[in-house]
């Protein structure tokens, strides 16, 4: 199945532009996914807004966001007035700072994206860009708005593309030395360093992605596989069980037609 684009827009640098796509580098539609049903119907069960205080259904047209400054106090936003607050990185992503490629660490990355032309006409200016920062090693640093907030992004050059990162802002990485503060260096056990820089050495691979296989995805695959398994057995069972009735009716007509046949033909009528 070919994947949507999830951002068209424009990549501008100086005075070259060109279109663009954006799409998710990275997916969980293969996870093992489940709906939560009505064990006595069979039936799936779904949600609704309610009212927390009357407990009354919320109808879509009257949902409203809220920002909450005091205690069941709010200011209410329209969606126009959300949509009005849309700037430019809405459509274009503006390269205008650039940064050493290992300058950033990987803690302030959030979210891969595949960046990629979106017009032949383009995939010569998409080059140009891709190229000049891949020769300098150098990441672009830009804004663009995704689900209404404007994110700082990086532009990572990868292969023939650009990967683009979405990036933290400021106030959600949190400060290290408030957690590592109380810890001390090694210094009693100094002589157990070594016996384990061996079984570092001892158990260093190359990258794969095997390395990261997810152990409770393989498990539930079995457990419903297994499942099936059991429901398929069932449904053979009771299709056993329903072919003896009209066996049976066969085997009537068999026996009729066997007994007219040693009567010595199909039975007279009566004369009236």
């Amino acid at each position: 199945m070919a994947v949507r684009p999830y951002w068209k827009g424009y990549l501008k640098l100086s005075l070259v532009t060109c279109p663009v796509q954006m799409m998710p580098a990275t997916t969980d539609s293969e996870k093992v996914r489940f709906h939560t049903l009505n064990r006595g119907t069979n039936n799936r069960v779904v949600s609704h807004y309610v009212d927390s205080v009357t407990g009354d259904e919320v109808a879509e047209d009257d949902e409203v966001k809220g920002y909450q400054q005091g205690e069941d106090d709010y200011v209410m936003l329209e969606d126009e007035e959300l949509e009005n607050v849309a700037l430019e990185s809405t459509r274009t992503i503006d390269i205008e700072v650039f940064a050493p490629r290992d300058s950033i660490e990987w803690i302030w990355l959030e979210a891969p994206y595949y960046l990629s032309p979106n017009d032949p006409v383009g995939q010569e200016a998409f080059a140009v860009i891709q190229g000049a920062m891949a020769a300098e090693d150098m990441v672009g640093i830009s804004r663009l708005v995704i689900g209404r907030r404007e994110r700082a992004v990086m532009l990572i050059p990868r292969g023939k593309g650009i990967v683009v990162w979405t990036l933290r802002y400021g106030d959600e990485v949190r400060d290290e030395d408030e957690f590592f503060r109380g810890i001390d260096k090694a210094s009693g056990g100094a002589e157990a360093v070594p016996l384990i820089q061996q079984f570092i050495k001892k158990n260093t691979r190359h990258w794969d992605g095997s390395l990261v296989g997810d152990p409770v995805q393989d498990k539930l695959l079995d457990i419903i596989q297994s499942k099936r398994k059991k429901s398929k057995r069932v449904s053979r069972a009771k299709a056993t069980e329903a072919e003896p009735k009209p066996t049976n009716v066969v085997s009537i007509m068999d026996a009729l037609r066997r007994s007219l046949k040693s009567e010595g033909g199909s039975p007279k009528r009566r004369s009236s």
